[in-house]
């Protein structure tokens, strides 16, 4: 390799919450030979990492500016209210944003959900981080909406969450710059949609040969070599017993004349 050559890797960019664990395993799987590199970027400040360069896709949370951005919503996440676990909320199923009015929901300055009106009564203060404002719920301060998969990366033993129904909901994307959709980015879009490795629209991997390949020399030879007939087979028709029909009779002893 020379000096102006660089090895090909993937740099993939992800927002708390999502677990990109699966399709990492994928790649390494198709593309062993191609490192690919995680990056945490909080959900605000994703689209900005692509857009400068410093990842080549990246898992965001819509709806974000979409200007020099391709992006492919791959799952909506359930909504959930963050509670302590004596909470009076612990004992129901779900909630509606109605049965909060009367308590203090946080809404930290990372909040990824986008509402109308937001929930409950206001805290006295924003909490920086979503990560912040899950310490003042198990201090019994108030209550957090998230989507859940931010409640399960921020689970403590002491606190419980349940859905709520009519909540905003939070959208995954896979988004990428929209001038650098490279042949790395094909692939992985192929292995986030589920495309086998011979998809028409991934490229294709030569498989490696088993016990039923074989060359072309040996293609040649079982075309040469003459069939093999089966014991028994004279290609006449027989008859009972087993005797061939039709043709000369079988002859005998000429009798001796007395």
């Amino acid at each position: 390799m020379t000096g102006s050559e660089v090895s090909p890797s993937f740099r993939l960019a992800y927002v708390p919450g999502v677990t990109p664990a699966k399709w990492v395993r994928i790649w390494n799987e198709r593309l062993p030979d191609v490192p690919l590199t995680l990056l945490t970027a909080a959900a605000a400040a994703a689209p900005d990492v692509l857009r400068a360069g410093g990842a080549d896709a990246g898992f965001v949370r819509l709806p974000i500016d979409r200007t020099d951005l391709s992006a492919i919503p791959l799952y909506t996440e359930t909504t959930v209210v963050v509670i302590p676990k004596d909470h009076v909320v612990a004992a129901v199923d779900e909630v509606a944003v109605g049965d909060l009015a009367d308590e203090v929901v946080f809404h930290p300055l990372d909040e990824t959900l986008e509402w109308e009106r937001r929930p409950g009564r206001p805290a006295y203060e924003r909490p920086a981080t979503t990560e912040d404002a899950v310490e003042l719920v198990a201090a019994g301060v108030g209550v957090l909406v998230v989507p859940q998969s931010l409640a399960r990366l921020y689970h403590r033993k002491d606190l419980t969450y349940r859905p709520v129904t009519d909540a905003p909901e939070s959208r995954v994307a896979l988004a990428w710059p929209e001038a650098e959709t490279t042949d790395l980015v094909e692939d992985f879009i192929g292995i986030v949609r589920g495309r086998t490795v011979n998809s028409s629209r991934g490229r294709a991997q030569t498989p490696p040969k088993g016990k039923g390949t074989g060359t072309d020399k040996d293609v040649a030879r079982a075309k040469a070599a003459p069939a093999k007939r089966k014991p028994g087979a004279s290609g006449k028709p027989k008859g009972k017993g087993g005797r061939p029909t039709g043709g000369a009779p079988k002859r005998g002893k000429p009798r001796r004349r007395s």
